[in-house]
């Protein structure tokens, strides 16, 4: 209770800011939606970890529904279809928004449980991932080492001054600019440019090939 009144008063805050006396609005009148809606909001973030309504449509669906299940109970296709018309939604929206509400949190991973024939098998279980394949881990791995050995030998058949500009505008934490290195080698800034992009040139051919 605590935490949705001072969810009010933030709406309050902001209704005062947003007030414009010239509208011939009261202000109580005005700060009314900010409130609630502040307090709506806070509601729907805090009802469980994932979002059950995103969209203005469904978070008016959220509310309303919560009441209409209150005197309904589980909805059958023909109750859904009534609660659409009264709502301006479709049947499916509402079954939706049931299912959302009737939902609860569960953790991909599941409890560590050494009774396995008594516990719920977790998503993690049966969810096929495209990443956990060992195989394809360790083809992955080979990879990315054949990538960063053949770009650190690319990088070592550059001339020195080329290899110190990439290094120094790619690697580096503080990257220098052309007018920095210009300055340096005593060159113009175009020329550093031309020398970078004739070195990254190098380097993407000789990862081709």
């Amino acid at each position: 209770m605590a935490d949705l009144i001072q969810e009010g008063n933030v709406g309050l805050m902001k209704a005062v800011k947003r007030f414009d006396p010239a509208k011939g609005v009261r202000l109580v009148s005005f700060a009314v939606h900010w409130i609630k809606a502040e307090i709506h909001e806070y509601v729907i973030r805090n009802w469980r970890i994932v979002k059950v309504a995103t969209t203005k449509a469904q978070r008016k669906l959220f509310f309303n529904l919560r009441g209409q299940k209150k005197r309904l109970g589980r909805l059958t296709m023909e109750e859904a279809g009534r609660v659409a018309d009264d709502l301006g939604v479709t049947a499916a929206q509402v079954k939706e928004m049931e299912g959302r509400l009737g939902a609860f949190d569960a953790s991909f991973d599941g409890p560590a449980n050494d009774d396995e024939e008594n516990t719920i098998p977790s998503p993690a279980a049966y969810l096929h991932s495209d990443t956990s394949d060992p195989a394809d881990i360790v083809a992955d791995q080979d990879d990315q080492d054949r990538s960063s050995r053949q770009l650190s030998s690319a990088i070592m058949a550059l001339d020195e001054r080329s290899r110190d500009i990439l290094e120094r505008r790619w690697l580096a934490d503080q990257k220098a600019t052309l007018q920095e290195l210009a300055n340096e080698y005593g060159v113009s800034a175009e020329r550093i440019r031309q020398l970078e992009n004739n070195a990254l040139k190098k380097l993407r051919n000789a990862m081709a090939a």
